[in-house]
Protein backbone atom coordinates (compact mmCIF):
# COMPACT_ATOMS: atom_id res chain seq x y z
CA UNK A 1 0.00 0.00 0.00
CA UNK A 2 1.37 3.57 -1.23
CA UNK A 3 0.15 7.01 0.36
CA UNK A 4 1.26 10.00 -1.69
CA UNK A 5 0.39 12.87 0.37
CA UNK A 6 0.74 16.81 -1.07
CA UNK A 7 3.51 18.54 -1.01
CA UNK A 8 4.16 20.28 1.86
CA UNK A 9 4.37 24.51 1.66
CA UNK A 10 8.10 25.22 1.39
CA UNK A 11 10.10 27.48 4.35
CA UNK A 12 9.90 31.34 3.58
CA UNK A 13 13.14 32.18 1.85
CA UNK A 14 14.14 34.85 4.46
CA UNK A 15 14.65 31.97 7.06
CA UNK A 16 17.43 30.32 4.38
CA UNK A 17 18.86 33.74 4.23
CA UNK A 18 19.05 33.66 7.71
CA UNK A 19 19.97 30.30 8.76
CA UNK A 20 22.71 29.58 5.28
CA UNK A 21 25.73 31.72 7.75
CA UNK A 22 25.24 30.27 11.14
CA UNK A 23 26.14 26.74 11.97
CA UNK A 24 24.09 23.83 13.46
CA UNK A 25 26.66 23.69 16.43
CA UNK A 26 25.28 26.90 17.63
CA UNK A 27 21.72 25.64 17.91
CA UNK A 28 23.26 22.36 19.97
CA UNK A 29 24.30 24.86 22.82
CA UNK A 30 20.43 25.88 22.99
CA UNK A 31 18.40 22.38 22.70
CA UNK A 32 18.63 19.06 22.70
CA UNK A 33 16.45 18.14 20.34
CA UNK A 34 15.19 17.90 16.74
CA UNK A 35 19.40 16.59 15.80
CA UNK A 36 19.48 14.01 13.84
CA UNK A 37 22.72 11.81 15.64
CA UNK A 38 24.95 9.50 13.51
CA UNK A 39 24.90 10.91 10.19
CA UNK A 40 28.02 11.77 8.00
CA UNK A 41 28.04 13.83 5.26
CA UNK A 42 29.46 12.69 1.94
CA UNK A 43 31.52 15.77 2.28
CA UNK A 44 32.89 18.79 3.77
CA UNK A 45 32.23 21.66 3.87
CA UNK A 46 28.70 21.02 3.72
CA UNK A 47 25.96 23.52 3.88
CA UNK A 48 22.07 23.54 3.20
CA UNK A 49 18.92 24.92 4.82
CA UNK A 50 15.53 23.32 2.93
CA UNK A 51 12.61 22.14 3.13
CA UNK A 52 11.52 18.59 4.07
CA UNK A 53 9.96 16.31 1.61
CA UNK A 54 9.76 12.94 3.62
CA UNK A 55 9.63 9.31 2.57
CA UNK A 56 8.95 6.39 4.71
CA UNK A 57 10.11 2.81 3.11
CA UNK A 58 9.72 -0.82 4.35
CA UNK A 59 13.34 -2.08 4.60
CA UNK A 60 14.19 -3.78 0.85
CA UNK A 61 11.26 -1.80 -1.08
CA UNK A 62 12.49 2.14 -2.32
CA UNK A 63 9.48 2.64 -4.74
CA UNK A 64 8.36 5.59 -3.46
CA UNK A 65 12.18 7.13 -3.17
CA UNK A 66 11.88 7.67 -7.15
CA UNK A 67 8.21 8.43 -6.62
CA UNK A 68 9.54 11.41 -4.24
CA UNK A 69 12.30 12.23 -6.42
CA UNK A 70 10.32 13.22 -8.98
CA UNK A 71 8.50 15.37 -7.18
CA UNK A 72 10.86 17.37 -6.09
CA UNK A 73 11.45 21.66 -6.06
CA UNK A 74 13.83 23.99 -6.34
CA UNK A 75 14.95 24.31 -2.17
CA UNK A 76 13.58 20.97 -1.23
CA UNK A 77 15.59 18.38 0.98
CA UNK A 78 14.37 15.08 0.66
CA UNK A 79 14.55 13.30 4.23
CA UNK A 80 14.29 9.57 4.05
CA UNK A 81 13.17 6.99 6.87
CA UNK A 82 14.52 3.21 6.14
CA UNK A 83 12.30 1.41 9.10
CA UNK A 84 15.32 1.08 11.04
CA UNK A 85 17.54 -0.29 7.89
CA UNK A 86 20.81 0.87 8.07
CA UNK A 87 22.88 -1.75 5.70
CA UNK A 88 20.65 -1.31 2.39
CA UNK A 89 21.22 1.56 0.46
CA UNK A 90 18.21 3.58 -1.23
CA UNK A 91 19.69 6.46 -2.96
CA UNK A 92 22.38 6.11 -5.91
CA UNK A 93 23.55 8.16 -8.42
CA UNK A 94 20.19 7.95 -10.81
CA UNK A 95 18.32 9.30 -7.69
CA UNK A 96 20.98 12.20 -6.59
CA UNK A 97 20.95 12.83 -10.25
CA UNK A 98 17.66 13.53 -10.20
CA UNK A 99 17.22 15.22 -7.12
CA UNK A 100 19.48 17.75 -8.27
CA UNK A 101 18.14 18.12 -11.75
CA UNK A 102 14.78 19.11 -9.74
CA UNK A 103 16.53 21.63 -7.60
CA UNK A 104 16.87 19.83 -4.67
CA UNK A 105 19.32 21.55 -2.43
CA UNK A 106 20.47 18.05 -0.42
CA UNK A 107 19.02 14.70 0.96
CA UNK A 108 19.08 13.34 4.53
CA UNK A 109 18.58 9.39 4.67
CA UNK A 110 18.60 7.28 7.56
CA UNK A 111 20.40 4.57 5.99
CA UNK A 112 23.44 4.04 3.98
CA UNK A 113 23.88 5.12 0.57
CA UNK A 114 25.82 4.07 -2.73
CA UNK A 115 27.36 5.24 -6.05
CA UNK A 116 29.94 8.13 -3.91
CA UNK A 117 31.34 8.82 -5.93
CA UNK A 118 28.67 10.23 -8.73
CA UNK A 119 26.97 11.67 -6.55
CA UNK A 120 29.74 14.08 -5.33
CA UNK A 121 29.90 14.84 -9.48
CA UNK A 122 26.49 16.24 -9.04
CA UNK A 123 27.11 18.50 -6.03
CA UNK A 124 24.50 17.01 -4.45
CA UNK A 125 24.90 17.44 -0.43
CA UNK A 126 24.38 14.09 1.45
CA UNK A 127 23.84 13.08 5.21
CA UNK A 128 23.12 9.38 6.08
CA UNK A 129 24.55 6.26 7.90
CA UNK A 130 27.33 5.73 5.59
CA UNK A 131 27.86 3.83 2.32
CA UNK A 132 26.84 0.51 1.54
CA UNK A 133 27.09 -1.17 -1.89
CA UNK A 134 23.84 -3.55 -1.42
CA UNK A 135 20.80 -1.97 -2.45
CA UNK A 136 17.17 -1.75 -1.77
CA UNK A 137 14.99 -2.72 -5.07
CA UNK A 138 11.46 -1.27 -6.56
CA UNK A 139 9.05 -3.95 -5.32
CA UNK A 140 6.33 -2.42 -5.82
CA UNK A 141 5.42 -3.84 -2.00
CA UNK A 142 4.45 0.09 0.31
CA UNK A 143 5.47 3.23 1.22
CA UNK A 144 4.59 6.67 2.10
CA UNK A 145 5.42 10.28 0.69
CA UNK A 146 4.97 13.45 2.87
CA UNK A 147 4.17 12.00 6.41
CA UNK A 148 6.02 12.44 9.49
CA UNK A 149 9.00 10.01 9.71
CA UNK A 150 11.90 9.52 12.26
CA UNK A 151 15.61 10.09 11.25
CA UNK A 152 18.11 9.16 13.82
CA UNK A 153 16.23 9.79 16.59
CA UNK A 154 14.46 13.05 15.35
CA UNK A 155 10.64 13.34 14.34
CA UNK A 156 10.66 15.03 10.90
CA UNK A 157 7.14 16.39 9.15
CA UNK A 158 6.60 17.57 5.82
CA UNK A 159 7.48 20.97 5.15
CA UNK A 160 10.02 21.31 8.40
CA UNK A 161 13.19 23.27 8.01
CA UNK A 162 16.08 20.75 7.30
CA UNK A 163 19.27 23.14 9.00
CA UNK A 164 22.85 21.23 8.21
CA UNK A 165 26.18 21.43 7.76
CA UNK A 166 29.48 19.41 8.22
CA UNK A 167 28.49 18.53 11.75
CA UNK A 168 25.22 17.02 11.38
CA UNK A 169 21.68 18.01 10.80
CA UNK A 170 18.56 19.45 12.99
CA UNK A 171 15.20 19.63 11.93
CA UNK A 172 12.60 22.48 12.82
CA UNK A 173 9.30 23.60 12.30
CA UNK A 174 9.01 26.13 10.27
CA UNK A 175 7.46 28.70 13.12
CA UNK A 176 10.64 27.83 15.53
CA UNK A 177 13.01 29.13 12.77
CA UNK A 178 11.72 32.56 12.91
CA UNK A 179 14.16 34.77 14.35
CA UNK A 180 16.29 31.58 15.02
CA UNK A 181 19.33 33.06 12.64
CA UNK A 182 19.88 36.61 14.61
CA UNK A 183 19.74 34.48 17.73
CA UNK A 184 22.62 31.87 16.56
CA UNK A 185 24.42 35.03 15.00
CA UNK A 186 24.32 36.89 18.10
CA UNK A 187 25.63 34.19 19.94
CA UNK A 188 28.71 33.15 17.37
CA UNK A 189 29.22 36.99 17.15
CA UNK A 190 30.00 37.38 20.70
CA UNK A 191 32.82 34.91 20.31
CA UNK A 192 34.93 37.41 18.24
CA UNK A 193 36.37 39.53 20.67
CA UNK A 194 36.74 36.14 23.12
CA UNK A 195 38.89 35.22 20.32
CA UNK A 196 40.84 38.16 19.97
CA UNK A 197 41.46 38.15 23.87
CA UNK A 198 42.58 34.69 23.82
CA UNK A 199 45.16 35.72 21.35
CA UNK A 200 46.40 38.29 23.80
CA UNK A 201 46.48 35.46 26.91
CA UNK A 202 43.27 35.65 28.28
CA UNK A 203 40.58 33.04 29.49
CA UNK A 204 38.20 31.40 27.74
CA UNK A 205 37.23 29.65 30.76
CA UNK A 206 36.09 33.53 32.09
CA UNK A 207 34.59 33.88 28.74
CA UNK A 208 32.79 30.90 29.39
CA UNK A 209 32.01 31.35 32.97
CA UNK A 210 33.53 27.75 33.81
CA UNK A 211 36.53 30.09 35.74
CA UNK A 212 33.57 30.68 38.66
CA UNK A 213 33.50 26.60 39.00
CA UNK A 214 37.15 26.74 40.01
CA UNK A 215 37.93 24.99 43.21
Amino acid sequence: MFTVNEMPGQIDGSLVDELSPTCVSTLGHLRDHGFALGLTPNRRPLKFVGTAVTVRIPHLDSTAVHMAADMLRPGDVLVVDQSGDLQRSCFGGLVSYTAKARGAVGAVIDGSVNDHDETLAYDLPVLSRGFSPLTTRIAGIEGAINVPVSIAGAVVRPGDVVFADSDGVAFLAPEEAVGLGALLKAKEDAEIPARASIAAGGSIAEFSGAAAYRP
